[in-house]
């Protein structure tokens, strides 16, 4: 891969089964990771979510008033989250949306989202301008946008075009909260 804003190889439907692992729960807490920045009642939107592994930790911390809000282009993956959130009993607190246009598809939420979350996908869309831009019109004025990429998969130059790219969408950079195996930044 790339690595390049823009460039796009989406990842198999299959290998999500491993990316839900105990290796990357060992080196990547979902908890801890995302505890400083979701609380109770919130409403948070996580594009490309995957098989779940930071949805279901979203939705424990969103607690019952509160909601998520998980776009994917790929149906195994929202179908194999959809399965594991039954079973941990979060379904009701998730709103699952398939979507085909290239777009995050969540306009009708404009302005209502307090954080999002893109993990380890921006190098997987292929138009993160968009991306960057439909995030930050479903944020409320002062929400924030955890924004984290892969080390393996894009270097520092691609990550700085990144943010270039976020900064361009009115977002500002804040911290970077140290994330294992990933280049993070923490957005508003």
């Amino acid at each position: 891969m790339s690595g390049e804003p823009g460039f796009h190889r989406r990842c198999p439907w299959w290998l999500g089964y491993f990316l839900l692992g105990p290796f990357r729960r060992w080196r990547q807490d979902s908890r801890r990771i995302l505890a400083p920045y979701v609380h109770e009642g919130m409403t948070v939107l996580e594009p490309g979510p995957g098989m779940g592994f930071f949805t279901l930790e979203l939705a424990r911390l969103v607690g019952p008033s509160g909601r998520v809000i998980a776009v994917d282009v790929q149906p195994r993956m929202l179908k194999a989250l959809e399965k594991r959130a039954v079973k941990a009993g979060l379904r009701d607190r998730l709103d699952l949306r398939l979507v085909r246009d290239g777009g995050l598809g969540v306009e009708d939420l404009a302005g209502k989202m307090d954080f999002a979350l893109a993990f380890a996908m921006v190098h997987e869309v292929p138009d993160p301008a968009r991306l960057f831009r439909e995030i930050r019109a479903a944020l409320k004025p002062g929400g924030t946008l955890l924004l984290s990429e892969p080390v393996a998969h894009v270097k520092e130059p691609q990550y700085a075009a990144t943010i270039g790219l976020a900064r361009a969408a009115g977002f500002t950079v804040g911290e970077s909260p140290a994330i294992a195996l990933s280049r993070s930044s923490l957005l508003r």
